[in-house]
């Protein structure tokens, strides 16, 4: 068994979810009422989710308790390039929007969630996610208020002894360790869900709403691809593209198919530290990536938007679409905290237009329509975006002092 699991480590995991993924379609395909093999799928997010919170509050409190003074951060820069990122990402959809027009073909409401009021809505939500109770917060996966907390936390331990402060270390590199031994069941967990969706959703999605998937995966993939790079070229002087697809590789991947930034936390931890990233930068950026760091959502609710605006027949001049990619920028950080994600959001951004929130609701109706695609694609792009930027930020650092970048 020994030699087995050696065999089996030694294998590149990006070969081991790739065959994890070709065996699941194959599985969809042949036999889509087996489906105890989805079981799989939801058994590896779930433990993906469960552990998440527990890594991000131990990790997050060890580093700041173990910060020497005089410690240099990264932390403003990263920030900075996760809110140019989220707001050239909601400029990338009104321009896309505006060469290519779809309407739609509105449903019945989407019932069952309730969206946001307005902006302020969003951001009580935030600041009230940053009191909730430190327990309740890792049991509902509360990031904000898990940050909040380990800061607090982490700062008040700052003059215990070095043995509490060494607990604290070995507690967070068990926890790690336990994220490592998930992940390396990743192949599995990757088939299970892979097989669910081809078993699952026909091929009549992409005919129904073929263009609007198009423009929004279209203006993701710009991001990923133009909008990303140019910015990761400004910030460290480098040709991006190798730290491009490296994160695109090992974290896209498997946030397209768990669809959850949550879920993705321990995997983007485990990139950057094989990146050798600095243990005390990216155990804080990367769950505060998950939360505040969203060009895929902004996407969503612009296209999202627009497309209800067209549908109407409202014109849309030049300040009214800078406005909206101001609000759907402010509104994508607080997707985490209103239950329902994006989606939910796009009737504030359709109440710019006065578009009333019976119709605007319908429209949420079709995002969750075509989800399966434009969820997954939409965290992909988010949660491979915390990473990138993360290793963009400390680069730039090693450049200044003159270290090698690596990747």
């Amino acid at each position: 068994m020994k030699n087995i699991l050696q065999k089996w480590n030694s294998i590149s995991l990006v070969k081991r979810i790739l065959a994890g993924m070709i065996i699941g379609a194959i599985l969809g395909v042949a036999v889509p009422t087996a489906t105890a093999i989805g079981i799989l799928g939801d058994i590896f997010v779930n433990a993906l989710k469960a552990i998440a919170p527990v890594l991000v509050f131990f990790l997050v409190m060890s580093a700041l308790a173990n910060h020497k003074e005089g410690g240099k951060t990264n932390m403003g820069t990263v920030i900075m390039l996760y809110l140019v990122g989220t707001f050239s990402a909601a400029v990338v959809a009104v321009i896309a929007s505006f060469l290519f027009k779809v309407t739609l073909t509105l449903p019945e409401a989407a019932t069952g969630n309730a969206a946001p009021g307005g902006i302020g809505e969003v951001l009580k939500t935030l600041l009230l996610n940053i009191v909730a109770n430190p327990i309740g917060a890792i049991v509902n996966a509360n990031y904000i208020g898990i940050l909040a907390w380990a800061v607090v936390f982490g700062l008040a331990l700052k003059p215990a002894s070095e043995a509490t402060k060494k607990g604290l270390l070995d507690f967070s590199e068990a926890v790690s360790q336990g994220v490592r031994w998930v992940i390396s069941l990743a192949p599995f967990g990757i088939l299970g869900l892979v097989f669910t969706t081809v078993s699952t959703n026909g091929l009549g999605i992409f005919v129904d709403y073929g263009k609007l998937l198009a423009v929004l995966v279209g203006c993701m993939a710009v991001v990923a691809f133009i909008v990303n790079p140019i910015i990761v070229f400004l910030t460290m002087r480098e040709n991006p593209y190798p730290l491009v697809f490296k994160c695109l590789k090992d974290s896209f991947i498997t946030a397209f198919f768990t669809r959850s930034s949550a879920a993705n936390i321990p995997v983007n931890m485990a990139l950057c530290e094989s990146l050798g990233l600095d243990e005390d930068n990216y155990s804080v950026s990367i769950p505060l990536g998950a939360t505040i760091n969203m060009a895929g959502a902004a996407i969503t609710i612009t296209v999202m938007t627009l497309a209800t605006v067209y549908t109407l027949g409202i014109t849309v001049d030049i300040p009214t679409a800078i406005v909206l990619s101001v609000v759907a920028a402010i509104s994508a950080c607080g997707a985490s905290g209103v239950a329902g994600g994006s989606l939910l959001l796009i009737p504030l951004a359709c109440s710019l237009f006065g578009i009333s929130a019976d119709v605007a609701m319908q429209v949420v109706g079709v995002g969750f329509i075509i989800g399966v695609v434009q969820d997954s694609c939409e965290t992909g792009l988010n949660s491979s975006t915390d990473a990138l930027f993360t290793a963009a930020a400390e680069f730039r650092q090693w450049k200044k002092e003159g270290k090698p970048i690596k990747w």
